[in-house]
């Protein structure tokens, strides 16, 4: 099988083979939600385990982001990390120990408190790989589900794409990227990405949440904007209608994509949120976001049309695109270029 997420549809038959016995479990491993729920008596325990595969620079920074949004996107408060860290063979103690302090910073930065979990140096690995579960809490009135979509909601999106993606790029990949003629000045401003918009959607949801009656969220990662589309609406059982002229393209991404032939919608997207609406509701979202300084633009709608996935273009309606892998992954799998 190619690196990436596994496809939607063999995800669906490993993840139907669970026989889930415990009532306590509210919500277990679905495809298109971001995490799990456990009633725990007044509240539900909300669960997620998510790596860092991609990046080799602040991997530790990565790992608590990108953990914390798909709690974030539940409406859930994180509290509780473990990490594992399995790390090359010949690395050095301070670079153990500034993945170490990665943590903690981001970690400190939420609000979380890391409890435990499991550091080696192992055979085999090119690269650190990073994998974090993460526990948090929420009132039972207040989770917010992807499968919530509703026919004829407006999707909006936060910031734009993809933040993660060109982040990685710039950081991973400079000497290709000005090889193929981008600008060391914009591969040295995107490195920057990763902080600023940076790939935190907490406070995008918790905006979106005090704004609006948020039908559902989620986050765009492995994949991109165009799988995280798409596991929305098998989430939701719903169909899609993506507007691609309204999808904003950082102007670094594009340049990216473009120099590296590869397809902003398919590039790995933390730090965008998705949110369905009300279309009623979508201006007073997009307002009430701006107010906290996120841009955000309505980028389509839910459609009753169950697995009928489309995109208008300058040119007329076309299907929604489905990658097999994320972009970046197949950059890497197509190329001599490795991460780190």
């Amino acid at each position: 099988m190619l690196a990436g997420k596994l496809p939607l549809d063999f995800l669906e038959e490993l993840l139907g083979r669970i026989d889930l016995v415990d009532p306590n479990v509210v919500l277990g491993a679905r495809p298109g939600e971001d995490a799990a729920l456990v009633d725990i008596g007044d509240r539900y325990l909300v669960a997620k385990s998510d790596p860092i595969t991609f990046a080799t620079d602040l991997i530790g920074w990565y790992l608590v982001q990108v953990n914390t949004n798909d709690l974030a996107v539940m409406g859930a408060t994180p509290r509780w990390l473990m990490a594992t860290l399995l790390l090359p063979d010949g690395v050095s103690e301070d670079a153990v120990r500034h993945i170490f302090d990665e943590l903690l910073d981001a970690c400190r930065l939420h609000g979380i408190a890391l409890v435990g979990g499991h550091t080696e140096v192992t055979y085999d690995l090119p690269r650190p790989i990073a994998v974090g579960a993460l526990l948090g809490e929420v009132a039972k009135d207040e989770v917010v589900l992807t499968s919530g979509a509703r026919p004829g909601d407006s999707v909006v999106l936060t910031k734009g794409i993809a933040i993660e993606g060109t982040s990685i790029l710039a950081r991973e990949a400079r000497a290709e990227l000005v090889a193929a003629g981008v600008s060391p000045e914009m591969v040295e401003d995107a490195k920057g990405l990763l902080f600023s918009p940076g790939i935190s959607v907490r406070k995008d949801a918790e905006v979106a949440r005090r704004a609006a009656p948020v039908h559902a969220m989620h986050d765009p990662t492995e994949g991109g904007l165009a799988t995280a589309l798409r596991e929305l609406a098998a989430a939701a059982d719903v169909g899609l209608e993506l507007d691609l002229a309204a999808v904003p393209v950082l102007p670094a991404c594009r340049a990216f994509c473009d120099a590296l032939g590869l397809d902003p919608l398919g590039l790995i997207a933390s730090g965008a949120l998705l949110a369905t609406v009300a279309a009623e509701d979508a201006a007073p979202l997009i307002e009430a976001l701006d107010v906290e300084d996120i841009p955000a633009w309505e980028i389509g709608r839910v459609t009753p049309s169950v697995e009928v996935l489309t995109m208008r273009t300058p040119s007329g309606t076309a299907p929604l695109p489905e990658f097999d892998r994320d972009e970046l992954a197949r950059y890497y799998g197509e190329s001599e270029a490795q991460p780190g």
